[in-house]
């Protein structure tokens, strides 16, 4: 998983990102954007963490913040340079993860779910 992630990160830093930025760009693709709450809990980011990746995301244009009928609440959702870098760079970052794998089968897979799941109920322990 480290070296997968590794490789990722090196694709994700040549289109200009961090880890953390691309994983809230890629997270709010494709959606009408969500709460902070809802974004730090799919992107497992720290709130403390979360509010400085916005800050720099939004200081590039890339998300906006909007406050919700309940005031307390805090709306982002990507402007549309933040859709555009979405729909370019989204798809670039699968298809390379996927080509990794392209020597992969369907048993292959299934396989290693199953000495994954084996793993993690001896860890767990």
């Amino acid at each position: 998983m480290q070296l997968f992630e590794k490789s990722s990160a090196k694709r994700v830093k040549a289109l200009g990102f961090t880890e953390s930025q691309f994983d809230i760009i890629a997270t709010l693709g494709n959606t009408s954007g969500m709460t902070c709450k809802e974004l730090g809990e799919k992107t497992l980011i720290t709130k403390g963490t979360l509010t400085g990746v916005l800050d720099r995301l939004e200081s590039k244009g890339l998300i906006q913040r909007e406050r919700g009928e309940d005031r307390r609440q805090l709306f982002i959702k990507l402007t549309p340079e933040g859709e555009l870098q979405f729909a370019q760079s989204f798809p670039e970052i699968v298809n390379q993860g996927r080509a990794m794998f392209s020597d992969y089968h369907q048993d292959d897979f299934e396989a290693l779910e199953t000495q994954l799941l084996k793993l993690k109920n001896a860890l767990a322990r």
